[in-house]
């Protein structure tokens, strides 16, 4: 029963980081674009860049709480291998060469879910700058 409340604390603590991570993205890339955005490659470019950074940082938060987890509690020898792990699990590679102690196992399962969809959201925010940049070509062009 302790392994179920663990992964929901988990599976909450990992959702509040990416919600609070895209709310800070929201308000980092949704200022109005610059005319040269709509038709230069470089600056769309860049602006990508940096969004696939700040994305990726949230979700390396979010894969080092799920690996101190597994430091903390000696389910995997050392942080090494629980950063490793917890990488690999939660963007469901899944390689197989290390796995968690046998009561801590089914929390694998539990953080490639949660890896699946905190990366859906992601691509739903990244799909949502695309469609941005997209429609501000689309008003600059003669009508």
């Amino acid at each position: 029963m302790a392994i179920v409340l663990y992964a929901a604390a988990l599976v909450a603590v990992t959702v509040a980081l990416h919600a609070g991570g895209l709310a800070a993205a929201l308000g980092l890339f949704s200022r109005p674009l610059p005319p040269s955005l709509a038709t230069r490659f470089w600056p769309t470019a860049w602006l990508l860049v940096r969004a696939t950074w700040f994305l990726l940082l949230i979700h390396l938060a979010e894969i080092a709480v799920w690996a101190l987890f597994y430091w903390w509690k000696d389910c995997l020898p050392d942080a090494e291998s629980a950063f490793y792990f917890s990488g690999v699990t939660y963007a469901t590679v899944g390689y197989g060469d290390l796995v968690l102690k046998a009561p801590w196992r089914m929390l694998a399962p539990v953080e490639g879910l949660v890896g699946i969809l905190m990366c859906g959201l992601s691509a739903g925010f990244y799909f949502a700058l695309v469609s941005r940049i997209f429609a501000s070509r689309l008003q600059g062009q003669p009508k």
